[in-house]
């Protein structure tokens, strides 16, 4: 009788715990912000990886690339969600000797971009759309420190 009140108790208990996602398996699913985060990241690294390739860039791009680190930390904060692991960034892929190939290339990049920031800023709900927006006009204003 003991046994079988405290069976029908941590069954009774355990019922209400399966709607608090305590035992859900499911993932969530990706956030919208996700794609932005990421590139963020990808772009800070292509900007290091240009200045450890063209040292005489390092102060144009620096600044850059700390701002790309910041938006790729902000994004993550309001994803909720840490940087996935293991994610390599990506470089530049013009040779060090060509420090105009590399500008244009982060030019290209950062064009993209700063139109991905903008779509998504237009489609993002109001509590978002602030940093979404400031984020799309940094990387315009890193496409005028570009040129």
């Amino acid at each position: 009788m003991l046994r079988a009140g405290a069976l029908l108790a941590l069954g009774g208990a355990a019922v209400p715990l399966t709607g608090c996602d305590l035992f859900d398996d499911k993932p969530k699913p990706p956030d919208p912000l996700e794609p932005l985060a990421a590139e963020a990241a990808d772009l800070e690294g292509r900007y290091r990886a240009a200045i450890a390739a063209a040292g005489t860039l390092a102060d144009r791009l620096t600044p850059i690339a700390d701002a790309h680190q910041a938006h790729a930390a902000e994004l993550r904060k309001v994803i909720g969600r840490p940087a996935p692991s293991g994610t390599p960034a990506a470089g530049p892929t013009v040779t060090a000797t060509d420090p105009q190939g590399l500008l244009a290339e982060l030019r290209q990049a950062e064009q993209q971009a700063r139109e991905n920031a903008a779509k998504a800023c237009a489609a993002a709900p109001g509590e978002r759309a602030a940093l979404l927006g400031s984020i799309a006009a940094a990387r315009a204003t890193h496409l005028e420190a570009l040129k």
